[in-house]
């Protein structure tokens, strides 16, 4: 049985928040501040149109949309794309985390968003963990293949190869 609560969601995620979404007014308002017809994306135009959320967004452009949380007086604020892929009908097991095949951050399709897990969302990007984990030569050549790369405990790929130099630099000198 999966779960609905985890460690990796936002710190202001709460289950009970997602049973109210089938509530037709709460709907009516989250797809209010949504742009059907976006952008298409560059690198994936056979998804079609970006959604684009137009209320409010975090400082790294991801939309956020105000939930009731248990009492009327208060409010809960959740990413936009999550509450979208809620509404579209899917569950968010636990340990997964939402990526946006679009890679852009206001889009709330949910045609345009996969439950996955964090490590692949990371890999899927186009930050420094991707970069590092596509290449597939040491930075002097050497390949990184199972008989010539070991793991750090910081859990860092090295060349053995390079390693080995290093070490019989050291002892001649």
């Amino acid at each position: 049985m999966e779960s609905t609560t985890s460690l990796k969601r936002p710190v202001n995620y709460d289950p009970r928040n997602h049973r109210k979404l089938a509530d037709s007014d709460m709907a009516k308002r989250f797809w209010s501040k949504v742009d059907k017809s976006g952008p298409v994306p560059t690198l994936r135009a056979e998804l079609g149109p970006c959604w684009v959320w137009l209320a409010c967004k975090d400082q790294r452009g991801y939309g956020r949309f105000s939930l009731p949380y248990t009492n009327r007086q208060h409010r809960r604020i959740q990413y936009a794309h999550i509450t979208a892929f809620v509404l579209s009908g899917k569950s968010l097991a636990d340990g997964l985390v939402i990526d946006h095949l679009c890679r852009n951050r206001s889009c709330v399709n949910p045609q345009h968003l996969e439950a996955v897990t964090t490590r692949t969302n990371l890999l899927r990007g186009i930050g420094g963990a991707a970069e590092r984990a596509a290449r597939t030569h040491c930075p002097y050549g050497h390949p990184y293949s199972s008989e010539n790369t070991y793991v750090s405990r910081k859990n860092q790929r090295h060349c053995r190869e390079c390693h080995r130099l290093h070490r019989r630099k050291e002892w001649t000198n």
